[in-house]
């Protein structure tokens, strides 16, 4: 576990650095800020970060899809989740740092469209309003699906 956290944390640190060059191309800043943890393709490391692909889960947000994910990527999340059968204790997912609203919005759409396989998108605006509001990560974790 010591060495999953020790990897996730370098992984974290070295994003803005694999970030540049990436543009607005969500999947190329989903591969340098989140896949230290959430891993290439968003398939998850089990017990550390949970598996982004999975179409049945953002289809099930319906239309509270582009809200929720841009509270995760703007508010963090530290709760316990179950997902798929395993138990994620709630590590700190610290809110993506080094990024513009462009880019988050970038990597928000390319997760809805590509992992979550819906025609939602996610727009610089509603990442801005998002890192606004006054939304918890109860909030969030209050809008997810009740069965996975």
């Amino acid at each position: 576990m010591r060495k999953a956290v020790f990897i996730a944390l370098a992984g974290l640190l070295s994003g803005p650095a694999l970030a540049e060059g990436a543009g607005t191309d969500g999947a190329a800043l989903f591969e340098a800020h989140c896949a230290a943890c959430h891993n290439t393709g968003g398939t998850g490391t089990p017990g550390l970060a949970p598996p982004l692909n999975r179409p049945g889960f953002w289809q099930a947000l319906g239309d509270q899809a582009p809200t929720y994910i841009s509270g995760i990527v703007t508010k963090g999340m530290a709760k316990p989740l179950t997902v798929q059968g395993t138990r994620y204790m709630g590590l700190v997912m610290v809110p993506v740092a080094g990024t513009t609203d462009e880019e988050l919005a970038a990597i928000t759409s390319w997760v809805l469209a590509d992992l979550g396989q819906t025609a939602q998108s996610v727009t610089p605006d509603q990442i801005a309003a998002m890192r606004a509001s006054t939304t918890t990560q109860n909030d969030l974790k209050a809008m997810r699906p009740t069965e996975e």
